[in-house]
């Protein structure tokens, strides 16, 4: 068995016990958030470029970057727009002139029409993606972009790339008393957020212990992505409340984040304890 395959084969199961904390946001009374608990307290972390495997068996060094980006309303099209003008061929690899030449018309479904941003070749990668030994620097270059320009990723880079692994879902939900607000529910981009496909990825980090290694709790790592998602008022409560249960330790853990400190954990060799010394 290779590495990307005994990784897959560590993968935890999708279905396991999690708490959830619900809170109005601070900001807006017709605004609720619904946190998954046990995700943002995990230590998952990124692992690009080290433990990733990837998610097309023998493409590791691609990470999740294996497709294009669909892009999920014109403003997130126009954003990604005027980061990629900022790129130059000693920072893209594949560097291209003009926006429709680095975007592509697919289907999300099927049938409905959607851009997303184009394929190296017809599988793929994205065409953002520097291969690891270019010159301008591995990886993605909307990315690297940011950091050259001391802003976060999440300003430069398409929707899903920066949202990923987390799931924000969001609908208008009527109490019994006729009142309306806004439920947004914010939880694991586990396998089957990708539908009936994402059972079909070599791997998937989020169920990974390989890649539950981070130093601090997903709520404090991607702080600014949830506070992108949710607002910053909301996520400060959201971090409070976060900050409380991790004090508790009465959150239910992660089981990926139980395996990865379990596999951490140096292992007594078997025999006796030794004996009490005695008494002088």
């Amino acid at each position: 068995m290779d590495d990307a395959a005994a990784a897959r084969a560590r993968e935890i199961d999708l279905d396991f016990p999690r708490e959830w904390i619900e809170f109005t946001d601070p900001a807006d009374d017709q605004h609720v958030v619904r946190a998954d608990l046990t995700w943002l307290l995990s230590r998952w972390t990124c692992v690009f470029g080290s433990a990733c495997h990837g998610i097309i068996a023998g493409r590791a060094e691609e990470g999740c970057c294996s497709h294009g980006a669909f892009f999920t309303d014109a403003d997130d099209e126009n954003r990604t727009k005027r980061a990629a003008a900022r790129l130059t061929p000693e920072t893209w690899q594949h560097y291209r002139r003009g926006f429709k030449n680095y975007t592509e018309m697919d289907s999300i479904d099927g049938a409905k029409p959607a851009r997303r941003t184009a394929t190296q070749a017809g599988d793929g990668p994205c065409v953002f993606l520097n291969d690891a030994d270019f010159a301008g620097g591995g990886g993605c270059a909307l990315h690297a972009q940011a950091l050259r320009d001391g802003v976060h990723p999440l300003t430069y880079k398409p929707d899903v790339c920066w949202q990923l692994p987390v799931r924000r879902e969001q609908e208008w939900t009527k109490r019994p008393d006729g009142t309306k607000y806004l439920l947004s529910t914010l939880t694991e981009f586990d396998r089957r957020g990708w539908g009936p496909g994402g059972h079909d990825l070599d791997w998937w980090c989020t169920s990974s212990p390989d890649a539950h290694v981070g130093t601090e709790p997903m709520y404090k790592s991607y702080g600014p992505e949830l506070a992108a998602l949710i607002g910053q008022d909301a996520y400060a409560e959201l971090t409070r409340l976060c900050d409380h249960r991790l004090a508790s330790a009465m959150v239910a853990p992660h089981p990926a984040t139980v395996a990865a400190q379990a596999a951490q954990t140096p292992k007594k060799r078997p025999g006796r304890e030794p004996a009490t010394p005695p008494r002088t």
